[in-house]
């Protein structure tokens, strides 16, 4: 049985009629599979170094945290433990050194128990910004009048690195007052 092929004008009233491939989809939106699987993810693994970067100042305090920055968490091979790296500014690595088992509590207090085994110190500059600082303003001179009465009460002591001292607290503690 064979089928007869349509005629020209035929086919154009076909195709006006009917699509002859169905529109593309979009794809679907990356984040709601990548979801399951990062939930999935931090399930199996914990918290990562990003956790700890942006908390390290309150799991170690302010002290430690202001001559360390961490660096990387490694999963060691079977059994192995965790190793936390920490990068450490200059000459305070061996105070760090001492104060490592404190670390590993207070970090393994933050994402768990066991999660860390071993802390590697590694020297080196930090590369985090360095805390702000305040800017020390000067503030105005004393006025003619002030400055007339504290040469006046300073008369008596003799000339010297002592005068000369008691004359700057002085204007400090008008200033302070005004």
């Amino acid at each position: 049985m064979s089928r007869r092929l349509p005629t020209m004008e035929e086919a154009a009233q076909i195709l006006a009629a009917r699509r002859t491939r169905p529109p593309a989809r979009p794809p679907p939106p990356a984040g709601r599979k990548l979801a399951g699987l990062m939930r999935e993810l931090d399930a199996r693994f914990g918290k990562g170094p990003g956790a700890l970067i942006a908390r390290w100042r309150e799991i170690v305090g302010p002290d430690i945290a202001r001559r360390t920055e961490p660096v990387k968490l490694t999963k060691g091979r079977g059994d192995a433990p965790t190793i936390l790296e920490i990068r450490v500014a200059g000459a305070a690595a061996a105070i760090i050194q001492h104060q490592g088992q404190e670390i590993l509590e207070r970090v393994n207090l933050f994402l768990g128990a066991g999660s860390v085994g071993k802390l590697r110190i590694v020297q080196g500059p930090l590369r985090r910004a360095p805390e702000a600082r305040s800017i020390v303003r000067r503030s105005p001179p004393l006025d003619a009048a002030a400055e007339a009465e504290l040469a006046a009460s300073l008369a008596n002591q003799p000339d010297g690195p002592l005068k000369e001292r008691l004359a700057a607290l002085g204007r400090g503690v008008l200033r302070r007052q005004r």
